[in-house]
C-alpha cells in the first residue's frame, strides 16, 4: 500500500509581506485517493466506511488524523461488473434493501496514514451516525475540528468540531434547510463523544437563506482562532462568507465567540456583515476553505460565479491581507479530475477543503469530493459506482 510522508506544516511567516496569490500549478495526489479507496473497498467489516463526502481532516497529538466525513455510506463493496453491466465497483447491502447512509462518520489514519477504523453511533448491526440527529427531527454535518485544551490552561487535551445543523426541507431545500452552528467535544485519545453545545443559533432568523452555518473553513493564526461561514440563497449559485473569531482554544466558549461586522468584532452574530459579497463573477460556494501563504490569505472555492456549469466542476481563488478582507479575486481556475461516467455531465465535484497538516515542499494537500446530481434518484447510480461518492485529492502550489 503506497502510504503518504506525514510532515507538520511550516508556522505562517507573519513577518512575510502579503502578495497577490493564486493557484500556480496542480497535480493528482494518487496516494490519498487510493488509500480511501482500498479501505472502502475492503470488506473485512461491513459496518464500516464506502463512502462519504464533506472531507475534512484534523492532526491528533499522538500523530494519528482524524477524518470527519458527512453523509456516509456503509456495508459491502462487490467487484465489476455491476448489475447495469457497468465496469465498476458497486455497493450492496448484507440486510436486504439499500445500503446504510448515515448523515456523518469519522475515519482514523494511523500515524503513517492508513485508514484503520471507521467510528459511528448505534451498533455493529444497525450503526448510526457518530453526532445523533437532533431529537427534534434533522441532522448534523461535521466541518472543521480542532485539538484544544480541555479548559484554558489545561495540559489535558480535546477535539472541538464545529457541526451543521439542519433540518428536513423541499425545493431549494431538498439539501436541508440551515438551523444553527454546533460544537462537539470528544475526549483523547479515545474519541468519545462527550456532548454537543450550541455555538450560533440562527433558527430565529426568518429566512432560511439568510442564516450562517461557521465552519467550513477555519485557521488559527497567534491569539485567535478565525471561523468562516456562508449563507445559503435558494436563488443565487453563490453564497456571502462571513467570519467571526474566537481566542484560541476557546471554540466550545459560546461568550468567546465575535462576528465581524465591515469595521469592528461584534457580540451579536446577527450584526455579522459578509466579508466576501455574492454577485456577479464573485460568491463562495457553500463550502468553501481558507489558508495561510507566508503574509496572505487565500481563500478556495468552487468557481460558484463562473459561466455555465463552473459551480459544480471548476476551483477558483481570492486573497486577501487580513481574513476580514478585502478579498480580491477570483483569479486562477482549476478543473480537477472526475470520474468516468457514461453520463460525465450529471458527475459533480464540490466541496474542496485544504489539509494544511499535510503540506509537503510547499504543496497544500486539497481534497474535493465528488457526486452524482443527474435527472434520476442518485442513490441507486452512486451504489452502482462507489467512485461517485468518495473524496480525491490534489497538490497545489501557490504563486503570485
Amino acid at each position: 500500500m503506497l502510504l503518504w510522508a506525514l510532515s507538520r506544516p511550516p508556522a505562517p511567516d507573519r513577518a512575510a509581506p502579503c502578495t497577490a496569490r493564486r493557484i500556480a500549478s496542480w497535480t493528482a495526489d494518487t496516494g490519498h485517493t487510493a488509500a480511501f479507496a482500498r479501505y472502502g473497498d475492503d470488506n473485512t467489516r461491513t459496518d464500516d466506511w464506502t463512502g462519504g463526502d464533506g472531507t475534512h481532516s484534523v492532526r491528533l497529538p499522538d500523530g494519528r488524523t482524524l477524518w470527519l466525513f458527512s453523509d456516509t455510506f456503509l456495508d459491502r463493496v462487490q467487484p465489476p461488473p455491476n448489475p447495469q453491466g457497468r465496469p465498476h465497483r458497486w455497493r450492496t447491502s448484507d440486510h436486504g434493501g439499500t445500503p446504510y447512509l448515515r448523515h456523518n462518520s469519522l475515519v482514523v489514519t494511523s500515524r503513517s496514514g492508513r485508514p484503520e477504523r471507521t467510528l459511528t453511533g448505534g451498533t455493529p448491526a444497525a450503526p448510526g451516525p457518530f453526532f445523533p440527529d437532533p431529537p427534534d427531527g434533522g441532522w448534523r454535518w461535521p466541518v472543521q475540528a480542532h485539538v484544544e485544551p480541555r479548559t484554558p490552561g489545561s495540559p489535558e487535551k480535546v477535539v472541538r468540531v464545529l457541526l451543521w445543523n439542519r433540518a428536513p426541507g423541499t425545493g431549494p431545500w431538498i439539501f436541508g434547510v440551515p438551523r444553527g452552528t454546533e460544537v462537539a467535544t470528544l475526549s483523547l485519545p479515545d474519541l468519545r463523544l462527550e456532548g454537543i453545545t450550541e455555538a450560533v443559533g440562527r433558527s430565529d432568523v426568518a429566512d432560511p437563506g439568510r442564516r450562517v452555518l461557521y465552519g467550513t473553513a477555519s485557521v488559527t493564526d497567534g491569539a485567535w482562532t478565525y471561523v468562516f461561514g456562508g449563507d445559503d440563497p435558494p436563488s443565487s449559485p453563490a453564497s456571502s462568507a462571513y467570519l467571526a473569531r474566537v481566542p484560541a482554544g476557546r471554540l466550545g466558549d459560546r461568550e468567546r465567540w465575535r462576528y465581524w461586522d465591515g469595521a469592528h468584532w461584534r457580540r451579536r452574530a446577527e450584526d455579522a456583515r459578509p466579508v466576501l459579497h455574492a454577485g456577479g463573477r464573485r460568491g463562495v460556494g457553500s463550502a468553501f476553505t481558507v489558508v495561510r501563504d507566508g503574509g496572505t490569505w487565500v481563500l478556495l472555492t468552487m468557481d460558484t460565479g463562473g459561466a455555465g456549469t463552473a459551480g459544480m466542476r471548476t476551483v477558483t481563488s481570492y486573497w486577501s491581507c487580513a481574513p476580514y478582507g478585502p478579498w480580491h479575486g477570483p483569479d486562477g481556475r482549476l478543473t480537477p479530475p472526475r470520474p468516468a461516467d457514461p453520463a460525465p455531465q450529471y458527475v459533480a465535484a464540490y466541496n474542496p477543503q485544504a489539509h494544511p497538516e499535510f503540506t509537503a515542499s510547499g504543496q497544500l494537500l486539497l481534497s474535493y469530493d465528488i457526486n452524482w446530481l443527474g435527472p434520476a434518484p442518485a442513490d441507486p447510480h452512486l451504489n452502482g459506482n462507489v467512485a461517485l461518492y468518495r473524496p480525491r485529492f490534489l497538490r497545489l502550489r501557490l504563486g503570485p
